[in-house]
């Protein structure tokens, strides 16, 4: 239904083959919220050039500061759905396969995208889950991201902290070196399976690591791939991985020292929203930091023969540059969606990179994902 509209029902009943009818009745529907006016002004640059799958959809946006919010918003910038929260923000929020919204929140004590509370919303405002940290085996910190994997259970990523003698690379004796790791509870809050970066790598044998013992890989993005094991990505040292859902043992690492050469030109700084795309290729946005120009790739690759080849290449206008965050997802096989994080701006753009759509945004937006109608009718679909 549309905000601040008049609409006529009335109640019809039968029995036995006899149908009952009331009289006709009218209800009012609500106003945009204030909080949420003037957050989002969305505009195309060639209206026509606009692909058809990009009109039947939403894009879910949300925001991490308090008070928070998620919504739903089409091509022409008109809020489809929303939650408001009081006291907290959201730190990610992500459209599940079952037709609900997932997310994390923290108050503002907690930092950029980290996070103390799990909730998954339907789309008709009912709460399916809610856990916070403390609650059942919810003891970890957990941040970037939320799924629900095929068995419904909840797969996050989480803080992992060890206390190690770091003396030997001149540290101290009892030095707290903070990792990431992946936590998997199921719905009554218990929990089913974790790994940590502790689990692959000796801290000892890490160069950098006195300087990066606080934020040692940060783990900004996971994905559940189609043979049920995870895809992560990380900031620091630009490498995305796949490990094991079952063993834990990592399967290959991607990215700057990897097991694959890169092919010329297809070098990445560090990934952000890592995903397998409906193409079957691994996909990401690439921050460019060294480049101070941010770009989207996708690659097709072998895990068993370490063999790899560009599939996707978008370089992003000139000046469109964010160093941290952003996301971007294929619209269809020729558009994109990218959010441009630091810039408050998201885009549709062709392959080329030319820019078909724009929305400025009065928040940051950590990431801007697309949902079609056909994923989230009968709830939300076209006028």
């Amino acid at each position: 239904m549309k905000f601040n509209s008049i609409y006529q029902y009335r109640i019809v009943s039968g029995s036995a083959g006899i149908r009952f009818q009331s009289d006709e009745y009218s209800f009012k529907t609500k106003d945009i919220p204030d909080q949420l006016l003037g957050l989002y002004h969305a505009g195309a640059k060639i209206q026509q050039e606009l692909p058809i799958e990009f009109k039947k959809g939403t894009m879910l946006v949300y925001n991490r500061e308090t008070p928070g919010f998620i919504g739903m918003l089409d091509y022409q910038g008109n809020l489809r759905w929303y939650q408001r929260f009081k006291n907290t923000g959201v730190k990610v929020a992500h459209f599940t396969q079952n037709k609900t919204i997932l997310s994390i929140l923290a108050p503002m004590n907690y930092p950029t995208s980290y996070g103390n509370e799990i909730l998954e919303l339907s789309l008709a405002g009912d709460t399916i889950f809610h856990l916070k940290k403390g609650e059942k085996d919810f003891k970890q910190t957990i941040h970037h991201e939320i799924l629900i994997n095929s068995k419904k259970q909840y797969v996050t990523l989480s803080a992992a902290e060890r206390i190690i003698d770091l003396s030997a690379v001149g540290g101290n004796k009892a030095d707290t070196v903070k990792g990431d790791g992946i936590l998997v509870l199921d719905k009554y809050g218990k929990r089913i399976w974790s790994w940590s970066v502790f689990d692959a790598l000796d801290p000892l044998k890490e160069k950098n690591i006195i300087k990066e013992a606080k934020d040692w890989m940060h783990a900004n993005s996971l994905f559940i791939d189609t043979d049920g094991n995870y895809i992560i990505s990380f900031y620091n040292n630009g490498q995305i991985w796949k490990v094991n859902a079952l063993n834990k043992k990592v399967m290959w690492k991607f990215g700057k020292g990897g097991d694959f050469i890169l092919p010329k030109g297809a070098e990445f700084d560090q990934g952000h929203a890592v995903h397998i795309n409906y193409q079957n290729n691994l996909m990401l946005f690439d921050n460019g930091t060294s480049k101070k120009r941010s770009q989207i790739l996708a690659f097709e690759l072998n895990g068993l023969t370490k063999q790899v080849s560009l599939k996707l290449r978008v370089p992003l206008p000139e000046g469109i540059f964010t160093d941290r965050m952003g996301s971007a997802y294929m619209i269809n096989n020729n558009a994109v969606l990218t959010c441009v994080s630091k810039q408050n701006q998201v885009l549709l753009t062709n392959k080329n990179g030319d820019v078909l759509w724009s929305m400025m945004c009065a928040n940051t937006p950590y990431r801007v994902e697309f949902v079609p109608f056909s994923k989230s009718k009968p709830f939300i679909e076209g006028f």
